[in-house]
């Protein structure tokens, strides 16, 4: 099988050329060099121990989410066996203490894997950002902060648009576009590692026995490569597997999504869909589908041109208004069950 391709890679991006030309195309992005500038990637560039001292310099003493797990695992944080728990553990933990435990880890090839786990950067390092300002998206996208060693985050999606910085060590990404879902078998939905659902197959050693169709997944797979002040953009439900190639690692991301108007989840929709519509006989679902083509995924145009606005109720477009009556009509029926 041959090695994946590679994620494309752009050079001096700016806001206007990552507005008109990267995000319509809807990829995977490599932007070399985006945070090459950040005082905190000249930290990272030095050493742990001074990358650690200048992230303490900002640290408001709030416990972060800290993952541990032993070194047996090799730093893939998964399902145990028995899929009844997970490898690891997840506590809370004053920053000062998980980062002297990864730096004391940088001298022992037997040191747990840990992970300090998308932690907010306005709540646990203000002033971060006012040293580190990010180029491309306006400040009111907050950035999270991920540190570990050397672990591996399953491949799994996000319900967001992403930029992902690395500030210190490199990181490998391999990517799948959404369409790949059905090739990536995916875990449970309501016992995950940490939020969304993850593949269950192992990237480096796949059973293909058991997964015969990842195959088929690694065909389309992108790879991209990033060392410090490089960055990666990551489409909207674009399944990612990542590695931090060195003992010390630390990211910096960006989530954002300008379609959630509402705040309402489509994944919601998706676990109301499959306890009403999935177990239903085959004729039926096939009509409902016909129904979410027409209505939602306005496969045949739009919908509701034959109706004056006036009369389209709660088929017209949403206002916060009509989303509170839509809610309102959820919430009635769900509570009837």
């Amino acid at each position: 099988m041959s090695a994946p391709a590679a994620v494309p890679v752009w050079e001096d991006v700016d806001v206007n050329r990552f507005q008109q030309e990267i995000l319509p195309l809807n990829r995977p992005a490599v932007l070399r060099g985006l945070v090459a500038d950040w005082p905190a990637v000249a930290a990272g560039t030095k050493s742990p121990a001074a990358m650690s001292d200048y992230l303490l310099r900002f640290d408001a003493g709030r416990p972060v989410r800290t993952l541990a797990a032993d070194a047996a695992c090799k730093g893939r944080f998964f399902y145990r066996e028995d899929m009844r728990g997970v490898n690891f553990e997840r506590r809370l933990a004053p920053l000062a203490i998980a980062l002297d435990a990864l730096v004391k880890s940088l001298d022992d090839e037997q040191a747990p894997a840990i992970y300090v786990e998308s932690a907010p950067i306005p709540e646990h390092l203000p002033g971060f950002v006012q040293e580190n300002m990010q180029p491309l998206l306006p400040a009111t996208v907050p950035p999270r902060i991920w540190i570990g060693n050397a672990i591996t985050v399953q491949t799994h999606f996000d319900l967001n648009e992403n930029i992902a910085c690395v500030v210190a060590g490199r990181r490998r990404f391999t990517l799948f576009p959404p369409e790949q879902l059905p090739n990536l078998y995916v875990g449970p939905f309501d016992f995950t590692l940490s939020g969304p659902p993850v593949s269950m197959v192992s990237l480096h050693e796949p059973d293909f026995e058991r997964y015969p169709r990842f195959e088929q997944a690694l065909e389309h797979a992108l790879v991209a490569e990033l060392g410090p002040g490089d960055a990666l953009y990551i489409p909207y439900f674009w399944w990612h597997h990542v590695e931090s190639l060195e003992r010390f690692n630390v990211l910096v991301n960006y989530w954002w999504n300008p379609a959630r108007v509402h705040g309402d989840s489509p994944f919601d929709a998706l676990l109301h869909a499959i306890l009403a519509l999935r177990d239903l006989p085959p004729a039926q679902r096939d009509a409902w589908r016909i129904v979410f083509d027409h209505y939602v995924f306005q496969k045949n145009g739009d919908a509701l041109v034959h109706l004056a606005p006036e009369h389209r109720g709660i088929l017209g477009p949403i206002t916060p208004e009509r989303a509170r009556e839509i809610r309102a009509i959820l919430v009635r029926a769900l509570s009837r069950r």
